[in-house]
Formats: C-alpha cells, structure tokens, sequence
C-alpha cells in the first residue's frame, strides 16, 4: 500500500512503546491550580475577577475585546488567592490568576448549543466564548481558524491523528479512547466552514485507530463525506503544511494559510473540545497530555485541569529520577524547555518529558561543511546552509527573501546536521528580529 507523505523529513527514534498502550488517567482535582491570562496566539486577555472572588470551574475569568484572542476559564471551582506573573510555558512570565480549590466541584458550564441547527454566528461565538485553541501545540484561537474571509471557501478539513513527534501518544489515546468525539467535532468544524469533505490522516504506526474512528462514521459524520488516510510514519508529518500536502496534494503558497488553497486542519484533540463546547456546554479548561523521558519512572498518559503545575504532580502523580536535568513541554523536537517545575499546564501542552543527562547533552556549534543534509530534510523545501550564513550576517532583507518565514521551526535540520549548528533555534530569533524590523518600517511608513 502506498502511504501518503511530502518531501524531505527525517526517522528519529518513536520512543512512544512506554505509553502508546496505557489508557489516559485523570488527575484528581488538584488543591490549586495557576492560570495564566494569555494562552494562545493573540492579545493578552484582563482578568474579570479579583482577589478574593470565588470562581466556579467552568467560569470565564479573562476575555479581551480584541482578535484574535482565546479566553480562559477556572478550571477547578476555589478562591482567587492571588493575580500576578507566573512562569509560562512559553518562557515569558505572563499574568497569571491563582486559584486555591475550596472542596467543592460546582460547575458554571454554557448551555448545549446544537451546532447544525445555530446560526454560523452562534457558531464561532460558542468557540470563542469556550476558549478552544488548537491544542497540537500551536495554540491559535479555533474561533479565527474556522472563521476564513468569505473569499477564501472551504472544500477540505483535515483531522490531524498524526502525532508525529517523538514520545507523545495523547492524540493517538484520545482517538482509541474518545472515537465518537473527535468525529463529532470534525463534522461539526465541517459544517462551520462549509467544507464537503473531511479526512482523519493518521500516521501507519498508529493504523490500528483507523477502524476504531471509522466505526463512528455511520452516527456522527452528519452527512460529511468522512474518510481516513494513512500517512506514511515521518517527521514532520503532522506539520500542517506537510500533512496537507500529503493528504490533498495541495501546497500551501509561500508566506500564505491553508484557507488560500481551500483546506483547514484541526488536532484531533481540538476537534473533541469542539464537541465538548457544543454537546456538552463545557470550555476548554482540561486537557491530555503524554509524560515521559528517560528520567520519568512512571510515563503516562494524563488528563489534568489547566493549570495543574508540574510539582503538585510529583509524586502522587508522577515519580522522576534523581539524575533528571531538563524538563520539556511538547515534543523534543519543537517543545520547550521549562526553567522550574512551578510551571502550568496549558492549553497547548501535548506532553511533559524529563530528560537525564545523557539527553540533555549539549554540543559545541562547528562550521558548516556545506553537505546539504539539512536541505534534504527540510520538509518546507527551503535551504537552512543559507538562511544561516544569512542571519549570521545579519541580513534580515535577504533571509527574508529565501524563505526565513516559511520556516515552522520543526528541528529537522538541526537534527541532521553534522556541524551540531542550532540552526532552528537561529531561525526562531531571526523570525523574531525580521517582525520587529518590519514592524518598526511600518511604523515609520517605509
């Protein structure tokens, strides 16, 4: 059998047998939780309690009148102990609100909503008004995602299984364990979008949950046209782009969004928080995420509150060795390491691995020796030798013209490359300093 896939991408080692087979266990309702104000792409939200206020799990507690934004709930139902900054996933020390649990499991969730009978309107306000985002990693409001301008119609919407990235297996568990969601909410998003078509794309060494989704296409697809691709086992795979490619064979324009080309792609665990919005009435304020790593003596796969900090898991939870030395959140290829374990899981947190020394071990940056390896891997088709000897040189203007923002940053270079260059982690800056530079000509009207 053919099995659909793109051009370029590496095979580093699964690492997923420790939890691909165990079931997803929920995290008691812990004696506190922190969540910050700002968890997705967007504007930073302003808090709509205070110190003092009791809150209900389920309660809006930040909003903004700004786009694109994603408000955030009370995800265990306590007192607002404090509002103030907190360490973030993301590195930054953003505005966080500190819940203490009073004991009780109140709840303050919205009204069903029948998303096949409301109007498109109704439709993305619900999705606003739960707070989903895209929950593979990229966090971007899913209210904006499926709200593409009228001159950009629908035909294709892609239920990402891929789940590519090494260690994780939360998206492969949600689709064994919650199949009937996650077609739910493809066929709802479908019908938002107005899309015919609908496609779940799973990776073959997961192949086994091809018959577990395809059974609930009979109750569920809501006269979608459903079908499951099988995609060949890749890194980068389940990037966006890549994943488009190899499902549609349609690619997405330089600079551009799946919306030109007429397709969206949803996480498979986005998709069954739309069903939760809908169906049950219920934000997005708890989420599944794989623990792992070589310094993690009880991997799992855990559903938790959003913002449950790491701490408070260990060790009723989870047990690590004594030799762990980094903590990443997400994949290792493009997750993030933490600097404390005080840091909450958020809503894009796909997994948290703790890693020991041995892999943590860090190289000395060599020259580049021009072998074209990173090329070959670039899944993005673009040539990392040059936006690297283009950045060092400080010319933004000319990386920018070769491809810099086309980069998303999936590691694959880096990983190749013989010379140890952190050619990614360049990009990531690069991108940083090519935005402020065309913000600041803009500002000056250049």
């Amino acid at each position: 059998m053919s099995l659909k896939t793109f051009r370029g991408g590496i095979h580093p080692p699964e690492y997923k047998e420790p939890t691909r087979d165990l079931p997803i266990e929920h995290v008691p309702t812990p004696t506190s939780v922190v969540i910050h104000l700002t968890q997705a792409i967007g504007a930073q939200n302003q808090p709509l309690v205070k110190v003092g206020d009791r809150v209900v799990k389920g309660q809006m507690i930040g909003d903004v009148q700004a786009c694109p934004a994603a408000t955030v709930h009370a995800s265990i139902t306590g007192i607002v102990k404090k509002i103030e900054p907190a360490p973030q996933s993301n590195l930054k020390d953003g505005i966080a609100i500190f819940i203490e649990a009073d004991g009780t499991d109140e709840t303050a969730y919205m009204a069903p909503l029948d998303a096949f009978a409301c109007s498109r309107e109704e439709a993305i306000k619900r999705l606003r008004d739960a707070g989903i985002v895209g929950m593979g990693g990229a966090s971007f409001p899913t209210d904006v995602k499926l709200a593409p301008p009228a001159d950009k119609p629908i035909d294709i919407i892609i239920a990402n299984g891929a789940e590519c990235e090494p260690y994780l297996t939360i998206d492969y568990r949600t689709m064994m364990e919650s199949p009937a969601d996650v077609v739910e909410g493809l066929a709802i998003a479908a019908h938002i979008v107005g899309a015919k078509k609908a496609y779940i794309a799973i990776e073959s060494n997961k192949a086994d949950a091809v018959p577990v989704i395809e059974k609930q296409f009979a109750g569920h697809s809501h006269g979608i046209l459903m079908g499951t691709i099988i995609a060949a086992t890749k890194y980068p795979e389940g990037g966006e782009k890549m994943l488009i490619k190899a499902v549609t064979g349609r690619e997405v324009p330089s600079k551009g969004l799946p919306f030109d080309i007429g397709v969206i792609c949803q996480n498979v665990g986005t998709l069954k928080a739309i069903k939760e919005a809908f169906v049950d009435g219920k934000p997005l304020i708890e989420r599944g995420f794989t623990v792992s790593g070589g310094a993690c003596t009880t991997p799992k796969n855990l559903y938790a509150p959003i913002g449950t900090v790491i701490a408070d898991l260990i060790p009723g939870v989870i047990q690590i060795s004594d030799d762990v030395r980094k903590v990443i959140f997400g994949g290792p290829m493009m997750g993030v390491a933490v600097p404390s374990l005080q840091t909450p899981v958020a809503k894009g947190t796909s997994g948290i691995l703790f890693f020991t020394a041995a892999e943590s071990k860090q190289y000395e940056e060599r020259l580049c020796i021009r072998c074209g390896r990173c090329a070959d891997a670039c899944s993005a088709q673009l040539m990392p030798m040059l936006l690297n000897a283009a950045l060092l040189s400080n010319d933004l203007d000319h990386a920018d013209a070769i491809g810099l923002i086309d980069c998303f940053e999936c590691g694959a270079c880096s990983y190749v490359c013989p010379a140890r260059i952190p050619l990614t982690q360049r990009f990531k800056l690069g991108k940083d300093l090519l935005r402020n530079q065309r913000a600041k000509e803009a500002r000056h009207g250049k």
